[in-house]
């Protein structure tokens, strides 16, 4: 049963795993290993996390070919137009390289690049996640990566060992290689290199425990996305929503993690009665009910608040990962909205039209950072260089400036740098 409070008093608790001792410390060992033995260590750590002998760690193009062969018609259609939707949708967010020429010559500007290798971890086992393949890579190949690599676990011996799902849509959005290989090891593989796997420039990717742990660990070495905390969902619905669409899209995010958040905020006490039974209802015929039957007892609450507006401060200071309005203008409302990772208005953006199909990246700040950070996008493929081409009318003109404030700042060679060039092209008055 999802609990009733007021909204005045209530505060999201959250909490960043930062892993046990002992998870920490299997991982520092882990890293270490992989950047001494390299792919022998891969090897031996997926025997015995994995429980598959490895006798090679790249996936070939037969074998992604043979995949084709394996999934179904019906899905593959439908991955090839979300992967279509996620492409458009990307293409619009790329930014180019700008100059700007000034009267006396000088050229300042900013030089965009993308970076040359990233890497995707993609999470594998029983699970199979093509639509993280999707908003991984996509991304990054439309800020023009020339080298995505990614890496899942194998979940059986034989064949690839990887769900062939998975490897359809790694080849439908771009991805250049595919190694066989998961957990930590794999992390520590994209960072440092082995014999079979160059090193990356960035690591982009869910995954459990070990992996964030891993991730956080080379940070520096490589740039990473995110640590992605619980997933998080809140509904804003006024007297004009279907319970049972509110109900539904609750438990979408519940059945996800026991650690998950539900929330509906509400100005309809009568859609607070009717969403707690209809929650209920569905839940009895979810196949993950356990898992949702947790995450609604321990984190699944309704608040009543006075009017729409009040009810989007409350969500703003909630700042989700996923924010529903489903009110009778949705539209009217969507300037308030400051802090909201994905933002669905209307009572048919369910949130998985936007996490499989309708184009935005599902890769979205958790644990209240869409205060400060926004959904994985193409500038997370991008490095940035300032340009400055400096003319000699302008340093004659600005010079004396730029030495009185090195000199303020105790910097005298930075001040020097520029009087040597003064002197000799008779810059001084």
């Amino acid at each position: 049963m999802m609990k009733l409070q007021a909204a005045e008093q209530f505060a999201l608790e959250r909490k960043i795993d930062y892993g046990t001792e002992a998870q920490n410390e299997a991982v520092r060992q882990i890293l270490a290993r992989v950047k001494r033995e390299g792919d022998q260590a891969l090897i031996d750590f997926t025997a015995q996390f994995d429980g598959v002998q490895l006798q090679g760690l790249r996936v070939s193009e037969a074998e992604i070919r043979a995949a084709y062969e394996k999934v179904n018609p019906q899905f593959l259609t439908a991955l090839r137009e979300a992967a279509s939707n996620i492409r458009s949708f990307h293409e619009k967010q790329k930014r180019n390289t700008w100059v700007d020429v000034q009267p006396n010559g000088t050229m300042l500007g900013q030089l965009l690049k993308p970076l040359q290798r990233v890497g995707i971890y993609v999470p594998g086992g029983k699970a199979a996640y093509p639509s993280s393949v999707l908003m991984n890579a996509i991304p990054a190949k439309v800020a023009g990566v020339k080298q995505v690599v990614m890496v899942t676990p194998p979940a059986t011996a034989g064949e690839a060992g990887i769900h062939p799902n998975i490897l359809v849509a790694a080849a439908e959005a771009g991805v250049d290689e595919v190694y066989r290989v998961g957990g930590a090891q794999a992390v520590a593989a994209l960072a440092y290199g082995t014999e079979s796997i160059e090193p990356v420039d960035k690591i982009v990717g869910p995954g459990n425990i070990y992996v964030a742990l891993a991730k956080r660990y080379v940070y520096g070495v490589v740039d990473i996305d995110m640590i992605a905390g619980p997933t998080e969902i809140v509904v804003l619905a006024d007297e004009t929503a279907d319970a049972s669409y509110v109900a539904a899209d609750l438990l979408s995010q519940a059945e996800h993690d026991e650690l998950a958040s539900a929330i509906l905020i509400t100005t309809s006490e009568r859609l607070a009665n009717e969403v707690q039974t209809e929650v209920m209802a569905q839940l009895e015929k979810l196949p993950k009910r356990e898992i949702a039957a947790k995450s609604i007892e321990n984190h699944g609450v309704i608040l009543l608040v006075s009017t729409i507006e009040r009810g989007i401060e409350v969500m703003n200071r909630l700042a989700p990962e996923h924010a529903e309005v489903i009110v009778a203008e949705p539209l009217k409302y969507l300037g308030l909205i400051e802090n909201a990772g994905s933002i669905f208005l209307g009572p048919y953006s369910s949130e998985p039209v936007g996490d499989y199909f309708a184009g935005p990246n599902h890769v979205l700040p958790t644990n209240g950072t869409a205060r400060f950070s926004s959904p994985l996008n193409t500038d997370d493929f991008m490095k940035k260089s300032s340009v400055i081409y400096y003319s000699k009318q302008a340093l004659l003109e600005n010079g004396e400036k730029i030495i009185t404030l090195a000199e303020e700042e105790g910097l005298h060679g930075h001040a020097q740098a520029i009087r040597v060039r003064l002197e000799k092209e008779g810059g001084f008055q």
